[in-house]
């Protein structure tokens, strides 16, 4: 029973694994392009370099074709092919304040510091779909000459926090400078991360994590059962591109490899907790890999939930277990998987208990157990 059970099974997943290899050589409809890809659907692109952790829009667009725009799979793909890839160096630490600003809202003040760059959006379009539009030639995206020349205050606008940090309202968690330096931030793509885990791994988790995932955690730590209903003020979005350095190996002055995209959200918190200084606000953090504006709100907003109700309900073990989208996609997918044996002993258990009470056998469990 064992072996035909394998042999069954075995010769199903062969024959499922050539529908996929020969949908992908014989299928009339062509190809998408990388380009085409990186180019039309660059949000798409910018999920699977973030989920994946790995910031290469080619490999990410490469992920997608083979997964057939499963964002999930092509996540998985991204992070099999990053295990494969050699740490040559790590690089130096990002300022976010070096950003390239190519978007920037501040919704917590009408005239802040520097201007407000709607940059390319949907978020004042309508929602309305245009079944008429014809394809056009694709165009890498590039920045206006205006972007790359005017690196002054227009694309390196001052942060608002740091105007509410000039008028004493904003809690400064940053570390005095007696303090001890920084430690190193957590790994979590060498390091499993578990309670209690440091901020770095949280945020790490977090910027890793599947976008619905978190965003739908975030929502419910504000509207859930736990009750730990609290104001939400964005302070800054933004999205822009950061430069990347490493130390050089002989002179171990930085060099400059290039520049990534990022999104980066300071979400401001009105404390009102009896033990909290109730005279200034805190904020929240959140960065994350291309341009990905729910994601660093969510970070920002959770960033915030985690340092002031972490321990109450759980939120850390949610944050650092639960979220990945790899993590929890492959316990459900798993479930698809032969459970024979597992689901033999469950019907020999109840037949067991059957017999103990002296209840007839039943004839479908009986049937059941000697096709299982």
């Amino acid at each position: 029973m064992g072996y035909s059970g394998a042999r069954g099974g075995l010769d199903a997943i062969l024959a499922a694994e050539s529908l996929v290899h020969g949908a992908r050589n014989h299928d009339p409809a062509p190809w998408l392009t990388t380009e085409q890809i990186t180019g039309r659907m660059r949000l798409a692109v910018d999920r699977v370099m973030g989920e994946g952790g790995l910031y290469d829009e080619d490999t990410a667009a490469d992920a997608l074709r083979q997964a057939e725009g499963d964002v999930i799979e092509a996540t998985h793909l991204v992070r099999a092919h990053q295990s494969t890839l050699p740490r040559l160096a790590v690089s130096e630490p990002i300022d976010p304040d070096e950003m390239l600003v190519l978007r920037r809202i501040v919704p917590a003040h009408r005239t802040p510091d520097g201007p407000q760059l709607l940059g390319r959006t949907s978020d004042y379009t309508g929602r309305m779909l245009d079944r008429d539009a014809q394809p056009a030639p694709v165009v890498v995206e590039s920045d206006p000459p205006a972007v790359t020349e005017r690196a002054d205050g227009q694309r390196h606008p001052r942060r608002f926090s740091d105007m509410l940090r000039e008028m004493d309202l904003l809690v400064d968690n940053r570390p005095a400078a007696t303090d001890a330096p920084d430690p190193e931030p957590f790994d979590i793509t060498r390091h499993p991360a578990r309670p209690p885990a440091p901020r770095s791994a949280i945020l790490a988790s977090m910027a890793r994590a599947e976008t619905g995932s978190l965003i739908s955690t975030w929502y419910r730590s504000i509207r859930g059962p736990e009750g730990n209903l609290h104001e939400v003020t964005l302070g800054e979005v933004r999205h822009g591109r950061l430069p990347l350095r490493v130390a050089h190996p002989h002179t171990g002055n930085p060099v400059l490899l290039g520049h990534i995209r990022a999104s980066e959200c300071e979400a401001i918190e009105d404390l009102d907790g009896p033990e909290e200084d109730r005279s200034r606000f805190d904020v929240g953090y959140g960065l994350c890999f291309g341009h990905n504006e729910r994601k660093a709100i969510a970070m920002a907003n959770l960033d915030i939930a985690w340092r002031r109700f972490g321990d109450v309900d759980g939120l850390e073990q949610v944050l650092l277990l639960t979220t990945d989208g790899l993590d929890s996609c492959g316990f459900l997918e798993h479930l698809k998987l032969p459970h024979y044996v597992t689901f033999r002993s469950m019907i020999d258990r109840k037949r067991a208990v059957r017999d103990i009470d002296g209840d007839p056998s039943d004839r479908a469990a009986d049937a059941i157990g000697r096709t299982c």
